[in-house]
């Protein structure tokens, strides 16, 4: 897709869903294009996580530009029912967010180094 800025490796994929699921249990997120573009806007999110396969595409789009704007971490992953699936909901999902992570910290450190690596 053409908002997809960079591609992830499924290892790192993996782990920024299992990070969403963590907070979910332990912390708190936010989910659904609309509640992840307010937490961005207030900058209190710590990690947003988009899904590749978002049509029309124009529904998520400004997130990736958003994010950059707040200097805010983000990625791509393949398929939106991954995210859906990993937040607990029984129906796909184009974006979510990490507010407070639970014990998902060091799961998070980890991506967000990883991260850091894929965008230089």
């Amino acid at each position: 897709m053409s908002y997809v800025k960079f591609e992830a490796p499924a290892e790192l994929q993996t782990k920024s869903l299992e990070v969403l699921e963590t907070a979910k249990n332990t912390g708190k997120i936010k989910k659904g294009v609309n509640e992840v573009t307010k937490a961005v806007e207030r900058k209190i999110t710590k990690l947003v996580v988009i899904a590749g396969d978002v049509i029309p595409p124009e529904n998520v789009m400004h997130l990736p530009m958003l994010c950059d704007e707040k200097e805010i971490p983000y990625l791509f992953v393949d398929k939106k029912e991954d995210i859906g699936k990993a937040i607990g909901l029984k129906v796909p999902c184009s974006a979510a967010c990490v507010v407070e992570e639970g014990k998902s910290n060091e799961i998070l450190k980890d991506v967000l180094n990883k991260l850091k690596d894929i965008k230089k």
